[in-house]
């Protein structure tokens, strides 16, 4: 399981995609200690680069990432995650997927989706 964690101050990036659907849901970044976890309970862990802390996808909103099956790319610096997504949603902004915009020929941000669960109440507030 030897995956290039140097390229990026320890970390490496994370694709989520749903396993069933094929949709992206989220982009999130792995240490050491993240991977290990993930590989180990078959959650997905990330580390949060804003607060310099490991977190489990889930620990507050309970909408976990069981993972299905997990591939490296050929340098073997970035991991796929393909999981079964626990909950409506993996967006902390009440979506089923943090792409929910998508750019449209004026070059304006457009949501294209709709929220699948209020984010004040599975979090308490805004986020």
């Amino acid at each position: 399981m030897d995956l290039d964690f140097k390229k990026l101050d320890g970390l490496l990036p994370a694709v989520i995609q749903d396993d069933i659907s094929d949709r992206v849901l989220m982009v999130g970044f792995m240490n050491e200690e993240a991977w290990r976890i993930t590989v180990e309970t078959g959650v997905v862990a990330f580390y949060s680069r804003t607060r310099n802390k490991l977190w489990i996808k889930g620990e507050s909103s309970g909408h976990k990432l069981l993972v299905r099956e997990i591939r490296t790319d050929c340098d073997k610096d970035t991991v796929l995650i393909r999981v079964e997504a626990i909950g409506p949603g993996v967006c902390h902004e009440g979506y089923e997927s943090c792409f929910f915009r998508a750019l449209d020929k004026a070059r304006q941000w457009n949501v294209v989706d709709h929220q699948v669960y209020d984010p004040k109440i599975v979090y308490g507030g805004s986020k």
